[in-house]
């Protein structure tokens, strides 16, 4: 059978969304639609628009299908996200915006019901970003909203569902921080059994199975030919190791970075993580357990960086390096590998262009010991938008003493990976622009001293 040529990837981000066309041919993303992911604040709780992220998935694709014909489409989106469907297959809750406390009022309560770290490789997280907390906190606070669910699928598999009708479940989302699998037995956790949410779960699926084909009434109201195939979907950070993991021997890692930034170690210590500094195991797209590290380093990055005033000169940096202004952890509290610990400055930017050298020196060494807590061993390869900041780039050279990989192709890691799931043969050697682990003494100077103030 010949692998599809053109996928269109549907791409759902935390802050923002896109649909892309990828050439499996050429590896590139060559068309792209893109907007915001409005959280709704009214009704029971805030949520995300899903009937707006359809109109414009719909819109999008029949635009897209006018530049070239769609030989499949993949979904991919981020984590710690379900959707609660009714009998007749529309949503019978909203779908929760992780980022809401709603389910801390339980925290005691759940924590009394959840599986332990050595069971599910889940680390207790604040808000909603266990989701076994989200549905705890759902069916306890809306009983009778809860009672008409029927079927619970994961998110990228909702969006699959709505475009050729098929209910599913996929293990890398239910491997993203849920408590709600078991990554070593490749099961549903205790959890799950605990709560009788069994019955509800759909199918799991593997996120390259071929689900079906678009729904006919949707192939004709938005022009894709009646049998084009829909592929499993996939987490996002996952989507960008899949390509590697089909190419590279262990070990290696890969940090996805977008609204979080992700460290994914393949050969990594899975079985010596802390969870108290969110490490935690996640499930790759082959269905194997892979040790993890994250902190919101995208987040922080937007909240600390003017868009207007992204980049420096080399004066900015060497001035951030010799007078010894650093950013200490955590701009953003709650989650990573300093949760609880408030963010301050040492010594103050003087200048825009310092304070872009500085937000990336501190995001390369939180990103630096990620990798050291995931016992990560091997390249580093950078996918997303740091990996197109020079500074982050060579000082996680010059703190890891490893050679970093920053990914180059002109398609996303997530948009290329989620491609992949229908065409894997189609995967081939990336070519690297290589940051050497070497003669970076005053990053290395940097990074020792900032390591000892933070502990």
């Amino acid at each position: 059978m010949t692998s599809p040529r053109t996928v269109a990837v549907v791409d759902i981000g935390k802050t923002n969304a896109k649909v892309a066309l990828v050439d499996t041919e050429t590896l590139s993303e060559f068309a792209v639609r893109r907007t915001p992911n409005v959280v709704i604040r009214d009704g029971i709780y805030p949520h995300f628009d899903c009937e707006a992220l359809w109109g414009f998935i719909k819109q999008s694709l029949a635009d897209l299908e006018g530049e070239r014909t769609i030989d499949a489409i993949s979904v991919t989106t981020h984590g710690a996200t379900a959707a609660l469907l009714a009998g007749d297959g529309n949503l019978a809750m909203p779908v929760l915006d992780y980022e809401h406390d709603g389910p801390d009022v339980l925290s005691a309560e759940y924590d009394a019901a959840r599986p332990p770290f050595g069971e599910t490789g889940t680390p207790r997280l604040p808000l909603g970003l266990n989701l076994g907390a989200q549905l705890f906190w759902q069916a306890t606070a809306f009983p009778r909203d809860f009672a008409l669910v029927s079927t619970i699928a994961t998110y990228p598999q909702y969006w699959a569902f709505r475009l050729c009708g098929v209910l599913a479940n996929e293990t890398t989302s239910l491997g993203c921080h849920t408590d709600l699998w078991q990554p070593a037995k490749a099961t549903w956790s205790s959890l799950v059994d605990r709560m009788g949410w069994r019955a509800r779960m759909a199918p799991v699926r593997k996120a390259g199975d071929r689900l079906g084909t678009v729904l006919p009434d949707l192939a004709e109201e938005i022009g894709l030919r009646r049998d084009t195939p829909v592929f499993g979907g996939i987490h996002d950070s996952n989507a960008s190791l899949y390509p590697h993991l089909l190419q590279q021997s262990a070990p290696f890692s890969v940090v996805s970075t977008g609204t979080w930034v992700i460290v994914l170690s393949v050969g990594g210590a899975a079985s010596h993580l802390d969870p108290a500094r969110d490490c935690l195991i996640n499930v790759n797209a082959l269905g194997d357990p892979v040790a993890s590290a994250r902190f919101m380093g995208g987040r922080e990055f937007s909240l600390l960086v003017e868009p207007a005033r992204e980049g420096c000169d080399e004066a900015d940096l060497e001035a951030v390096l010799g007078g010894g202004v650093m950013l200490l952890p955590s701009f953003q509290q709650g989650s990573g590998p300093f949760p609880r610990r408030k963010s301050s400055w040492r010594g103050e930017p003087q200048s825009a262009g310092e304070r872009f050298a500085a937000v990336s020196l501190y995001l390369a060494m939180m990103t630096a010991i990620c990798l050291e807590l995931t016992g990560a061993g091997g390249p580093v390869i950078v996918e997303g938008p740091f990996a197109k900041n020079r500074i982050y780039c060579a000082m996680l050279a010059a703190a890891t003493g490893r050679n970093v990989l920053p990914g180059s192709g002109s398609a996303t890691g997530t948009s290329l990976g989620a491609a992949l799931l229908a065409a894997p043969d189609q995967v081939r050697q990336p070519a690297f622009r290589r940051v050497e682990a070497t003669a970076a003494g005053s990053l290395r100077d940097y990074f020792e001293a900032w390591r000892a103030l933070v502990g």
